[in-house]
């Protein structure tokens, strides 16, 4: 483990949001000190010293010890498919990679069939759709859009949206989504 990419790391997540070292040390009851040495790659912490940072963070440990990849590549075989309750079918096409909130996904809807209402992500999410083949009907709050081969569709996924088939030939569509988790609430 590189102490000073581990420091890293750390610094990078304190900042992220708006916090000082001492926010973080209060938060994770480590001293600033021992916090200062450890972000700048002077001194290795124990497990216990880590657990608390990730705790003071709201990440997991292994968040902090994970070797960042640069390449992620994902078989079509190593790709989840998913047969949804009433006959439609999501793929995830995109490689998993750990602190990205991104997600590729290949859906298939027969025809006729509604793939429901999904609710609001938290603020700040995204929803990119295109329509392969078939015919979409894609509700975002109230109002419905109808897409066609080719035809695309962005919106601001903090709202209820869901996804119809209302044509009489199966509707294969892809989704780029970037769905942003709430975070912990900001120290006062």
């Amino acid at each position: 483990m590189d102490l000073v990419d581990l420091g890293t790391r750390i610094q990078d997540l304190r900042t992220e949001r708006g916090w000082t070292l001492q926010d973080l040390a209060d938060s994770a009851s480590v001293s600033t000190g021992m916090l200062s040495a450890v972000e700048r790659g002077q001194k290795a912490a124990t497990i216990v010293v880590l657990a608390r940072i990730a705790d003071g963070l709201g990440v997991p440990v292994a968040d902090l010890l994970a070797t960042p990849r640069r390449v992620v590549l994902r078989r079509a075989a190593e790709q989840d498919v998913i047969d949804e309750p009433g006959g439609w079918q999501r793929t995830i096409l995109s490689p998993v990679v750990p602190g990205v909130n991104f997600e590729w996904v290949r859906t298939t809807l027969p025809a006729g069939r509604d793939a429901g209402v999904f609710p609001a992500y938290a603020p700040g999410s995204h929803e990119f759709v295109v329509v392969e083949s078939g015919a979409l009907r894609l509700t975002v709050g109230d109002t419905a859009h109808r897409l066609e081969p080719g035809d695309s569709l962005y919106f601001a996924a903090d709202a209820p949206h869901g996804y119809a088939n209302p044509g009489d030939i199966p509707c294969t569509y892809y989704v780029a989504a970037l769905i942003m988790r709430p975070r912990r609430p900001a120290r006062t």
